[in-house]
């Protein structure tokens, strides 16, 4: 057990660790042109942040969540998601005095008790952004925009994006009403979780993953037929902005998203295969659930990078490759060993990517190594190219040799 990492966990390193970390470049690249700013908050916040800003019959708090006691007694939790903590920091933070909108973005590890499977783990890595304090579509459609444009740069294919609108506060109750008359009358084909939300919260039943559950709903009430006239006109303004744009997209009433922040638009960026890459929505009423004095709109996003690693994987898509070892510096002799060493040392100062040796390996083995790494050129340093002040460099595909003074290494490797 002591080597072995925990269920659902994974340990990061070569090709893989090089895909997330491209990944992340490209997030951040891509932030920065929309003046998107970074945020980073707390592994572990209060338990209550979560419980009244995701939704306390969800199954994020309910079964997912890992929450435990701290040695002063206090109930705080993992991070199941991102959203919650970057809207505590908005408000603890007084970013609201700010000229709006406030647009963040984070990458951030999140952790939720859930069954392992392909590209969903316990503790798995989120970039998400959100936009804060505008009611306008056109908030949902940069990050639309910023999505598409983030699969595209990524090389996924054929992600479609799906909307839906699941109304306010205000439509909500007649559309709960309808979908409850519904849910009664399939109660006794209900999962048990779902018989005791249905009271408490009957949205939730349409996010059941249960087989029977899921077939009940197909058939249930939809919540764009009673949307109040202003969610109407927000999903309809929607729709003509993307048209506009040509942004293809296609409504889906199924979709309902798994916390119970959102309102008016969700929508969810989809496979050929029907496999969920990213989602998100707007959540008008999310910094008032946590902040009674605050009531400001706000629309954001999520999207799991091991998610996104898994389909990169499937589709065989190949991101820009690692860079290549420039240059392996051998050595020969202990005599050379720091001559060599100040050379490296220089090389890397210039930006130059090198590797030497550091075990005691014969010539011979040295350039069976720098091989073996994929150096692309190798030089040798010992005590007759120190006299001279000159060393060979090998092109290690060609086999071409050029000669040139120690000096002029880092210049020779800077050139274009």
């Amino acid at each position: 057990m002591i080597t072995q990492r925990p269920k659902g966990t994974q340990d990061w390193f070569g090709s893989n660790m090089y895909k997330r970390t491209r990944i992340e470049e490209l997030a951040r690249e891509l932030c920065r042109t929309y003046n998107i700013k970074e945020v980073i908050t707390p592994v572990f916040e209060h338990t209550v942040l979560f419980q009244r800003g995701v939704g306390e019959t969800t199954d994020v708090v309910q079964k997912e969540m890992y929450t435990f006691e701290d040695k002063g007694k206090r109930s705080v939790t993992l991070k199941p998601e991102g959203t919650a903590g970057a809207i505590r920091a908005y408000l603890e933070n007084n970013l609201y005095a700010e000229s709006q909108p406030t647009k963040l973005f984070y990458v951030t590890p999140a952790f939720r008790y859930e069954q392992p499977q392909s590209g969903r783990l316990r503790q798995h890595h989120q970039f998400g952004v959100e936009f804060i304090g505008s009611k306008s579509p056109l908030a949902e459609v940069e990050l639309i925009t910023l999505i598409t444009t983030f699969i595209e740069k990524i090389g996924l294919k054929n992600a479609r994006l799906h909307i839906n609108s699941i109304g306010c506060s205000n439509c909500r109750k007649t559309y709960n009403e309808a979908l409850l008359e519904y849910l009664k009358k399939q109660e006794e084909n209900l999962c048990p979780t779902c018989r005791e939300r249905m009271l408490k919260n009957p949205l939730r039943v349409l996010d059941c993953k249960v087989p029977t559950c899921k077939e009940i709903v197909k058939d249930a009430p939809r919540t764009i037929e009673y949307l109040d006239e202003e969610c109407r006109t927000h999903f309809e303004e929607l729709q003509d902005l993307l048209k506009e744009l040509n942004i293809p997209f296609e409504i889906d009433t199924g979709i309902v998203r798994g916390l119970d922040y959102y309102t008016k638009t969700v929508f969810e960026f989809v496979n050929e295969e029907g496999f969920t890459l990213c989602g998100g929505g707007r959540y008008d009423n999310l910094i008032h659930e946590i902040d009674e004095k605050q009531d400001i709109p706000s629309v954001g996003f999520g999207m799991g990078i091991e998610r996104i690693i898994y389909f990169l994987d499937k589709e065989n898509v190949e991101l820009k490759p690692e860079p290549a070892i420039e240059l392996y510096v051998g050595i020969l002799g202990k005599e050379s060993k720091a001559a060599a060493y100040k050379v490296v040392n220089q090389l890397r100062n210039a930006g130059i990517i090198v590797e030497t040796d550091y075990m005691d390996r014969s010539v011979k083995a040295q350039m069976k190594y720098a091989n073996k790494i994929g150096a692309k050129n190798t030089i040798i340093i010992g005590a007759d190219e120190l006299a001279v002040n000159k060393v060979s460099i090998k092109n290690m595909e060609s086999g071409q040799q050029t000669e040139q003074t120690l000096e002029k290494i880092a210049e020779y490797f800077s050139r274009d």
